[in-house]
């Protein structure tokens, strides 16, 4: 709600944005409630992506080949998913931390929602490879075959990463241990001497791993400039306006370290 105040606030507008606790079961009534008293759509986060993409009736080629959604819009054609996700990451990325993805070799760490989100913006920015690190292997090479057409993608374990694909010069961490207060374990066999880590957690659920990175010496990121990103590209599908975003992200920051 925050970010999107900030938003609506660069063009004088007055929006209502408000967080909705919903479970796989309330999850669709919410939705129709929205849609019916005039919402223009809504963000849906983890566990419930699925279960957006399932309830649309028209969906981005992002979202229809992840089975995932973050951003839902409401229309006269009915309900449009989309996942602004990948954009985020790599607007970050790229553009933020000045990160250029293109012929990198790339460590995804995590095979659920959050990695299906975001694996297509990846391999479209050409990088060399992208090793899914997944704990349960075959969830792992699943995944890898759904998006082979778009690059070099393969699957493995999270222990087998290092030995077999690595060192990577970037590691991307989609899991959620960081909620339950965990890192995966990570060693430093599994970046390049100039290899950043990057967390697509934020707040308290970065920090396992930004502790992890710092005794490991690896360069680390968090995913809050992410969550602005595809904050901004779902304020841009409710409303046809682009904010900017460095802006917000710095005063988020700021905030954080008072």
């Amino acid at each position: 709600p925050r970010i999107h105040s900030a938003f609506a606030g660069q063009f004088g507008l007055a929006v209502e944005y408000r967080a909705i606790e919903a479970t796989p079961e309330t999850f669709p009534k919410y939705v129709v409630i929205l849609a019916r008293d005039g919402g223009r759509g809504c963000n849906v986060t983890v566990p419930l992506k699925h279960e957006a993409w399932r309830l649309a009736d028209r969906c981005s080629p992002e979202a229809e080949r992840a089975q995932a959604a973050n951003t839902l819009r409401f229309d006269t054609d009915g309900v449009y998913a989309a996942n602004t996700d990948g954009a985020g990451l790599v607007n970050d990325l790229e553009k933020v931390t000045g990160f250029e993805l293109r012929d990198r070799r790339i460590c995804l760490l995590g095979a659920g929602g959050a990695a299906r989100g975001v694996l297509g913006a990846l391999l479209e920015q050409r990088p060399e490879s992208v090793t899914i690190a997944n704990r349960t292997v075959g969830r792992a090479l699943a995944l890898a075959d759904r998006y082979s057409d778009l690059g070099e993608v393969q699957g493995t374990s999270l222990d087998g990463a290092a030995a077999s694909r690595g060192p990577f010069d970037l590691v991307i961490n989609a899991t959620a241990l960081g909620h339950r207060g965990e890192a995966p374990g990570l060693d430093e066999n599994l970046f390049n001497p100039s290899a950043l880590c990057y967390d697509m957690n934020y707040g308290q659920a970065s920090d396992p791993l930004a502790r992890r990175c710092s005794k490991l010496g690896v360069r680390y990121r968090d995913g809050l400039g992410m969550l602005v990103a595809q904050a901004a590209l779902s304020f841009e599908m409710w409303t046809g306006k682009r904010p900017d975003t460095l802006s917000v992200l710095e005063n988020l920051r700021a905030s954080a370290r008072e």
